[in-house]
């Protein structure tokens, strides 16, 4: 019995060999594509591993020249740095960020002298530094962060990066006006070159947690309620109208977080702008990948490569991820 079907049109003749697949692949994951969030500390000795982050450490600023001039010539383009502190060093109102020893800003010097072709991103917001953990100022009552009095603060926050050699700006608090006024006050500063990366859509999400434990920014209860100034998990028009804001406001880079259960929004937010787009792959998505993988539940590359390559065909032009180091290891 002759079973040949009569196709016109045989989906599996792009899919028959490596070649013809490379050939018909319509999304590509480079290492250009990737920027390595790294972690620093004031400690000597080794580097300190996050508990909840396998692979991923706490470096001092000596030794984070050594590693991203590493990463560089691995082709890593791009670094995020976020401080973590000392408990003694934090306040309600987060003043060490003024400090003329203050870790980010010496880090972020030395590192541009060293290697002064890599890309460094400098987190604009006040949970490391702030007793209670939150990205602002808390009003009077405890309650809440107070919104213009935090901006005004992000706005000398960003200008002493800036001074210390930060080619990227990255204001994660998400509160109301805060890209248009540090980008008036880099202006005013003589900082025109200095790029502001937006943590546009940044949501209210469970998947922060490693992260927290990395900057010692999680309080004592173990949660931080966010949910007056980070965007509800639900709200997809929303977080539209947060990037819309920030591109208007001035931001050149507007970015998506969490990034792998917020695909959805990383693809309407790439349709709504012809701004570059970024996406973060937090630290619970790589804590979760890790999990499963060792406990033998899924294939740990497979698992890793296919979480970015989905975060780039959503439409993601840079990802934030902590797997940028492994990846530039194994990409051609």
């Amino acid at each position: 019995m002759d079973h040949t079907l009569h196709l016109t049109r045989r989906m599996r003749r792009n899919r028959r060999s490596a070649a013809v697949r490379a050939l018909t692949r319509e999304t590509r994951l480079d290492k250009e594509n990737l920027i390595a969030p790294l972690f620093v500390h004031d400690a000597t000795g080794d580097p300190s591993p996050v508990g909840s982050m396998p692979g991923v450490f706490r470096r001092n600023p000596q030794q984070l020249v050594e590693h991203c001039k590493a990463l560089h010539a691995s082709g890593i383009c791009a670094v995020a740095l976020f401080p973590c502190f000392d408990a003694a060093l934090k306040d309600a109102e987060g003043t060490h960020f003024r400090a003329s020893d203050n870790l980010l800003l010496r880090a972020l010097a030395q590192l541009k002298q060293a290697c002064p072709e890599l890309c460094l991103i400098a987190d604009v917001a006040l949970d490391p530094y702030t007793s209670h953990g939150h990205d602002g100022l808390l009003t009077a009552d405890g309650c809440d962060v107070e919104n213009d009095r935090t901006v005004a603060v992000l706005c000398e926050m960003a200008l002493l990066q800036a001074d210390a050699g930060a080619d990227i700006v990255a204001p994660s608090d998400m509160m109301d006006g805060r890209v248009g006024a540090i980008r008036n006050a880099l202006d005013a500063a003589g900082h025109t070159s200095t790029s502001i990366m937006a943590y546009a859509a940044k949501f209210n999400s469970a998947f922060y947690g490693p992260f927290r434990d990395a900057v010692g920014s999680r309080t004592a209860a173990g949660y931080l309620d966010k949910s007056t100034y980070q965007l509800s998990p639900g709200n997809a028009r929303e977080a539209l109208l947060e990037t819309r804001l920030d591109e208007e406001e001035g931001a050149d880079i507007l970015m998506v977080k969490p990034a792998g259960a917020y695909l959805d929004i990383i693809r309407d937010l790439r349709e709504s702008t012809l701004l570059p787009v970024a996406a973060y792959q937090v630290s619970g998505e790589y804590a979760q990948i890790h999990a499963a993988a060792q406990r033998g539940w899924i294939d740990y590359a497979r698992a890793r490569e296919e979480s970015l390559v989905c975060i780039r065909r959503a439409g993601a032009d840079m990802i934030l991820t902590y797997f940028a180091e492994e990846m530039a290891a194994v990409l051609p």
